[in-house]
């Protein structure tokens, strides 16, 4: 297994919630790694948030690890959840609800439930 594989792994097992994105959770550098960030932010949900920006390799090994072309990338107790479409629907619908209730995430019900009345209103 490459470094990189390595690196990515320690990642992902070592913190319950890890989003791969495109600078920091408080200061993301492109919309979609904004919007994540945002929602998990909002909802409380502790996460460590790994700036692909900073390392071109794990740029590119997350793509190779994960099978998946995009950035950002969830990863839930170590599972790959997806980008932002698949987060942004899962918010929506209330999956991610249930993902951190199944998975024992600490996260504001509340919160959660606000994002979806706002956004259920345009």
């Amino acid at each position: 297994m490459s470094d990189i594989n390595l690196k990515i792994k320690s990642h992902i097992s070592e913190n319950d919630v890890v989003l791969f994105m495109k600078g920091t959770s408080q200061m993301p550098q492109c919309g979609f790694s904004s919007r994540i960030a945002g929602v998990l932010n909002y909802m409380g949900v502790e996460f460590k948030d790994v700036n692909v920006l900073e390392d071109q390799d794990i740029r590119q090994g997350i793509k190779d690890f994960s099978d998946w072309p995009t950035i950002p990338q969830l990863y839930v107790k170590g599972e790959f959840i997806g980008g932002c479409d698949i987060v942004t629907e899962m918010t929506m619908s209330g999956e991610l609800d249930s993902l951190f209730d199944a998975e024992v995430i600490n996260y504001d019900k509340d919160a959660a439930s606000k994002i979806r009345e706002a956004n259920s209103e345009q």
